[in-house]
């Protein structure tokens, strides 16, 4: 079965020449070895920080670093890669040539207005654009979402993300000023996958919270119920402050449907950024569990097809542009509702007498 399913997302056949504005640690660990690896050309990188600019050309063998933003864009037909925080995101775009083609670091700004300011500016500016939702191209997402389309689990019953992990986030300086943080940066990518397994949900419940011990934080911790109707059940559990041991981690999707089911793995979760290779088990029905050997994991093969969808969109070999900004706002509208459900603070507890 494993050979048959869908582990990877076809490359361009003429890849167009990559700059990267942004050249700090997600750009480090996943997108330029994962470029580097498929053969994509890099004409430059830019990042605020020039010293870690000119470091990371140096480690990856990239010709020029722009001195500017605007130098950046005088590159001529490239594919623009941009790897900074939200709230640096539609700057940019103001900036980029109109009718560029850019790749846009998740999320797609801090929060819902934000978000569509950002497509109000691709539209104007006719940006072909897409928001890096990478974990819809994961060898397991993509090997799951075959699965479900040709119906062989039947139809879908039961979602539950289960996320117990020590998240590093002192990775991650700017986040120290985010307004929110958890869901919006980390576990909106579950958001993601589950919209694109399962379709729009009708409404959100949740509660975030912050860690004691992380005053500078906004939340680290969620759970989150999607509404799908009467026959759907969804649920995320995630707490990125387990700080007992590795012992009893936690980084898995189980879906159920009515003829099968199915368990992935995230490894990278486990011990960010290397951890142990994502897995795959699927019980089929009037079988038992069997793994499915998969090609590779989150961290890095994902990274794969976010660009590479985008530039084969462009070179007119895709027919869609998956993470779409056009798509990816209705993420950022669940997340919205996620964040408003938990400022509501759920139903009040009725008097007991």
């Amino acid at each position: 079965m494993e050979t048959a399913l869908t582990q990877a997302w076809p490359t361009p056949t003429q890849p167009r020449p990559i700059v990267v504005i942004g050249a700090g640690a997600i750009a480090r660990t996943a997108h330029l070895p994962t470029y580097q690896r498929l053969g994509f050309p890099v004409a430059g990188v830019f990042d605020i920080n020039s010293d870690v600019a000119r470091e990371t050309a140096k480690s990856f063998r990239i010709d020029r670093v722009f001195e500017t933003v605007d130098e950046a864009c005088t590159a001529g037909a490239v594919v623009f890669d941009l790897a900074v925080p939200g709230d640096q995101i539609l700057s940019i775009l103001e900036r980029l040539p109109s009718g560029s083609a850019v790749l846009i670091q998740k999320p797609m700004g801090r929060d819902l207005a934000e978000a569509r300011a950002i497509l109000r500016c691709a539209r104007e500016r006719k940006l072909i654009a897409a928001v890096n939702f990478q974990l819809r191209f994961s060898p397991g997402m993509l090997a799951l979402h075959d699965l479900l389309e040709r119906g062989l689990l039947g139809t879908l019953v039961d979602i539950d993300v289960r996320i117990v992990i020590d998240q590093p986030w002192h990775l991650w300086t700017f986040m120290e000023r985010a307004p929110r943080l958890e869901i919006v940066y980390h576990s909106i990518h579950y958001l993601d996958a589950i919209r694109w397994i399962a379709g729009e949900p009708s409404g959100a419940y949740c509660r975030a919270v912050a860690h004691p011990d992380m005053p500078r934080l906004r939340d680290t911790r969620s759970s989150i119920i999607l509404n799908y109707g009467q026959h759907l059940r969804c649920s995320l559990v995630m707490n990125h402050t387990h700080r007992a041991g590795p012992e009893h981690r936690t980084s898995q999707l189980i879906v159920e449907g009515t003829r099968g089911a199915a368990r992935l793995t995230w490894g990278v979760n486990l011990s960010y950024p290397s951890g142990p290779p994502d897995t795959m088990d699927v019980a089929l029905a009037g079988g038992g569990w069997k793994q499915v050997a998969l090609r590779g994991s989150w961290f890095t093969e994902a990274f794969e097809g976010p660009m590479s969808n985008l530039q084969r969109f462009v070179a007119g070999e895709d027919s869609i542009l998956m993470g779409s900004v056009d798509d990816a706002i209705k993420t950022m509208a669940v997340t919205e509702a996620c964040y408003q459900s938990s400022d509501s603070g759920g139903t009040p507890i009725p008097q007991s007498d």
